[in-house]
């Protein structure tokens, strides 16, 4: 079976125990890492996904992959979070995320650089429309980005968040 359709397939079987959970796929990997094969499902929900949530998945999916059998091959299943600064990949993703803000890397350079911080304003048939830190505007194919990531990860944030708690985690002050 090809990549692709194992691939499909695994979402076929995990999105509708994933929503059941309150959880939405945000992708689904299938790769060979040396000698090894890797099934990477990763979640999110509105409010941040947690260890808990990877696990309840995991221990849902489990019986129900093994059941279909869409893999051949032994692989191991990991379940997480697509973390901070996730990628999108999805046109479902780009939209979602349309007014955020994003970094993205070229295949090649434009007018020499390749890396670029932004706003991401527009996403339609394939193609990226990003309004540039210097106020110039920057759209290319979807195929000529390495990656586009949302910058959404301020160090700040976390030391803020941790400064609000006791050493028991417990929330103080305020």
């Amino acid at each position: 079976m090809a990549k692709q359709n194992t691939v499909q397939r695994v979402e076929e079987i995990v999105a509708p125990i994933a929503q059941e959970l309150g959880l939405e796929i945000w992708d689904v990997t299938f790769k060979k890492e040396g000698t090894d094969w890797y099934l990477r499902i990763f979640i999110d929900k509105e409010e941040g996904v947690t260890i808990d949530d990877c696990v309840d998945l995991t221990h849902a999916v489990s019986q129900p992959l093994d059941e279909a059998d869409p893999i051949a091959q032994n692989y191991t299943l990991e379940i997480s979070s697509p973390g901070v600064e996730r990628e999108l990949m999805r046109d479902a993703h780009f939209a979602r995320f349309l007014g955020a803000p994003v970094f993205l890397r070229t295949i090649r350079p434009v007018d020499g650089v390749r890396d670029f911080k932004g706003t991401l304003t527009g996403y339609e048939n394939k193609t990226i429309t990003v309004l540039l830190q210097n106020e110039t505007v920057l759209t290319l194919d979807k195929k000529d980005a390495v990656y586009v990531k949302l910058d959404d990860f301020d160090i700040n944030d976390f030391f803020e968040f941790n400064a609000l708690r006791d050493t028991k985690g417990r929330m103080i002050g305020k």
